[in-house]
């Protein structure tokens, strides 16, 4: 571990051995092929974040974390994805 301002103690990628590194980048690789799998079941996820940046861009909001917020919490909002869903099936 090398030293960091102020005496903490991390990890620099340049400390690691070429084993390690080899480990790191196929972790690395298995960890985005989980992720691309995981998003591709749940297509909600992928309905939650484009209608949130539609929204946010249609909207403007100068407040982006306060608009976040209140999208994220809107009580209608799982009925919207769940409409969404339905509509892309029947569009299918």
């Amino acid at each position: 571990m090398a030293s960091l301002p102020g005496g903490i103690q991390g990890l620099y990628p340049e400390a690691l051995s070429p084993e390690q590194l080899e480990k790191l980048r196929g972790f690395k690789i298995q960890t985005r092929i989980t992720n691309e799998k995981y998003l591709r079941t749940h297509k909600e996820v992928e309905l939650l974040i484009s209608g949130f940046f539609r929204e946010m861009f249609l909207e403007r909001p100068d407040n982006v974390q306060e608009f976040a917020a209140d999208y994220f919490t809107d009580p209608r909002l799982p009925n919207k994805i769940h409409m969404q869903l339905i509509k892309e099936k029947k569009a299918a």
